[in-house]
């Protein structure tokens, strides 16, 4: 007779081949907190091939516990590199001191520090708005030093295949990802995603199948296939996903944006009611927590069916999504604006999300108004950084108290990351580990 994990592996495998959706972990599982029901426990998960064994199906977030680290980062300056939009530079601050230790040049409009997949480089996205002379700058950790920039088109981020075998260049203004070699960023190959503009972040299946892109600048998802290398559907988002169809709903702001795409100078003009930005996956993998800065708060949308399930406020401008060490809350950071270019001393917040029950469990305000964007959790999880977009700053909030320090650093700093982080290896963006 068969063995039954076998057979049930063969099962999803083979409808996998088919098309079919696989179901990841076991159907016992709770289906908001990650919690393996009583009655059963769950099932393995059957990952694409080369990615690392999920070793705990009800929090994938275990293995970035507090100070959990890889051996790849051994010897790491701690440090936090935040990069400067504005003046095309990286702050690297001393988190013991809350002092900037250094400042060095890098490319044109540097947009977020991304750890590569195997810990031991953080890469600068230099995307060059509007321009044709993008590149990622290459960071050493032991030193916490710049090497030399790599021509790329449009970097505006940068994930990793879950296997490490692709860096995925979120080429924004093209609508478009690249999936380009790890190290000498060499193109391999790239997935169109036409309907996805303003093409931006992401975050990725708990098996490595697929992941989530939000749509900036037309108020969408889409879901990418990376096994089959195909955009498999693009939904619209909005707080009121749940209202009956025909059905009008309260009136929502809305806002005209220039679109850079293609090519120098070129733009395209939209109004949106919603702009999706971060997204985060729930410690289970079966739902994608995506927040809005236009809608002032998270929808959570799920994975496999790929439909609207819910939506959360949380605060004005909601915009950058980061775990807690221990994987049941998720820390939003409120920008304090609806505008794609706000001015200091906004109405900016961190909310709190209990991943258990789907609930805003608390709200911190910047003191003095501010506008926090994105960042990341210190290795111990006592402290979340995150720059302060419009007001030049970077902020240190205790993740008990909420208390706030500020650092200055240059011009319209945008998507930090705290080093060394936790973790086996890294999925990209300002350091989403697993």
């Amino acid at each position: 007779m068969m063995n039954r994990n076998l057979a049930s592996t063969l099962v999803v495998l083979l409808g996998a081949s088919l098309g079919f959706p696989a179901t990841p972990i076991a159907q016992g599982s709770a289906p908001t907190s990650g919690a393996s029901s009583p009655a059963a426990a769950p099932r393995a998960v059957v990952t694409v091939p080369g990615m690392p064994e999920v070793r705990d199906p009800t929090n994938l977030y275990g293995e970035v516990a507090a100070n959990r680290f890889s051996p790849n980062v051994s010897g790491a300056l701690e440090r936090v590199y935040v990069p400067n939009r504005v003046d095309n530079s990286v702050s690297v601050i001393d988190p013991a001191t809350l002092k900037v230790v250094d400042t060095f040049k890098v490319g044109v409009n540097p947009q977020h520090v991304v750890p590569a997949w195997d810990l031991k480089t953080l890469w600068v996205a230099n995307n060059a708005e509007g321009r044709t002379d993008g590149s990622l700058t290459p960071i050493d950790p032991l030193t916490g030093k710049a090497g030399k920039s790599i021509a790329v088109d449009d970097p505006y981020n940068m994930y990793f295949s879950p296997d490490g075998k692709y860096a995925i260049v979120v080429a924004e203004a093209y609508k478009r990802l690249d999936f380009r070699d790890p190290r000498s960023m060499k193109l391999e190959y790239s997935i169109p995603t036409p309907q996805c503009a303003g093409i931006n972040h992401a975050d990725f299946a708990i098996d490595g199948r697929f992941a989530l892109f939000t749509c900036e600048f037309n108020g969408a998802i889409t879901k990418v296939d990376l096994v089959n290398r195909r955009v498999v559907d693009t939904i619209k988002l909005s707080r009121y996903f749940d209202k009956p169809q025909g059905a009008s709903a309260p009136k929502a702001r809305s806002q005209t944006v220039s679109i850079k795409t293609a090519g120098p100078g070129k733009a395209e003009v939209c109004t949106t009611k919603s702009m999706p930005q971060d997204v985060r996956v729930s410690p289970d993998g079966r739902t994608f927590y995506v927040a809005d800065m236009m809608a002032d708060g998270v929808h959570v949308v799920d994975g496999e069916s790929f439909k609207q399930i819910g939506f959360l406020p949380t605060g004005v401008g909601a915009h950058g999504l980061y775990p807690s060490r221990d994987g049941k809350l998720l820390y939003v950071a409120n920008r304090g604006t609806n505008l794609i270019h706000g001015k200091p001393g906004g109405k900016g917040s961190v909310s709190t999300i209990d991943f258990a029950t789907r609930a805003v469990v608390k709200t911190w305000p910047i003191p003095g108004g501010g506008s926090p964007d994105m960042g990341n959790v210190s290795a111990d999880g006592t402290t979340l950084w995150l720059s302060g977009r419009f007001d030049d700053v970077v902020y240190r909030i205790d993740t008990a108290s909420g208390n706030v320090d500020k650092i200055k650093v240059g011009r319209e700093p945008h998507g930090l990351t705290v080093w060394p982080q936790p973790g086996r290896y890294s999925l990209g963006h300002t350091g989403n580990l697993r």
